[in-house]
């Protein structure tokens, strides 16, 4: 097993937030979901997960509980105080400490939010789908904090030299924001294009009032040896992005 390695956001968070990105690096996980898949919905042995996602648990202590999502690539934001289960939807705020908010990826852009104070955060699960239904928008709107007080990071993504995506897609963000920016973020490829999942998202948190956003270097499909990505492999693991209050 190698060592755990994590992705921290740079950030203008405030250190009582701690949020981090599962690399695919320190579990135990085997062959396509090698090593550290956090998925139990992928076909890994499902005992193996519950190990990968022990280890990861181990190395955060102070945590008290984890929420998972059942994601469903939807605008659907819950506000968390208690562990309930598995919610299904693809957003989760909290103002609980040591509560942790998580949701899985392997390509699609996990989007992270938190108040200048600390004493907010939250986190999306932003597909294209997610993201042309207003998954970030909904996500602020469940949120206390006034957007002019949040900062956000964009964690590993699947990157716009590797989006590969057909026209419905592109007119689907332009009904909704028509703008010369945002048709910017698609890039002709023949008769499809190539998105720019980043830069939507950073049009989008604009537009919701999120000025201070950081993140969108890394590229999921680009660096196999670090993350998982379904458009590159089909069947592989899950990164897991989680954020909470000290």
């Amino acid at each position: 097993m190698s060592e755990l390695q994590l992705i921290r956001p740079d950030w203008e968070a405030s250190p009582q937030v701690v949020a981090f990105v599962t690399s695919r690096k320190g579990g135990v996980s085997a062959n396509e979901f090698a090593t550290l898949n956090m998925g139990q919905h992928v076909g890994d042995d499902p005992d193996r997960v519950d190990r990968n996602r022990a280890i990861v648990q181990e190395a955060f202590p102070e945590v008290s509980s984890w929420q998972w999502l059942d994601q469903t690539h939807s605008n659907l934001v819950h506000a968390v105080n208690n562990v309930s289960g598995e919610l299904q939807g693809d957003g989760l705020v909290t103002r609980k400490a040591r509560l942790a908010c998580c949701v899985m990826t392997a390509d699609c852009l996990p989007v992270f939010l938190a108040s200048s104070a600390g004493d907010e955060v939250a986190i999306a699960h932003g597909g294209w789908r997610g993201l042309s239904s207003g998954i970030v928008q909904a996500t602020i709107d469940t949120m206390r904090t006034s957007p002019a007080d949040i900062c956000a990071y964009l964690g590993p993504a699947i990157g716009p030299d590797y989006f590969e995506v057909g026209p419905e897609v592109r007119e689907a963000f332009l009904r909704i924001d028509g703008s010369a920016s945002m048709d910017r973020q698609f890039r002709p490829l023949g008769s499809k294009y190539f998105a720019d999942l980043y830069g939507i998202a950073r049009l989008q948190l604009a537009a919701a009032g999120v000025t201070r956003v950081s993140g969108g270097d890394h590229c999921t499909f680009g660096d196999a040896d670090n993350f998982y990505s379904y458009r590159r492999d089909g069947q592989t693991g899950r990164m897991l992005n989680a954020i909470f209050i000290r």
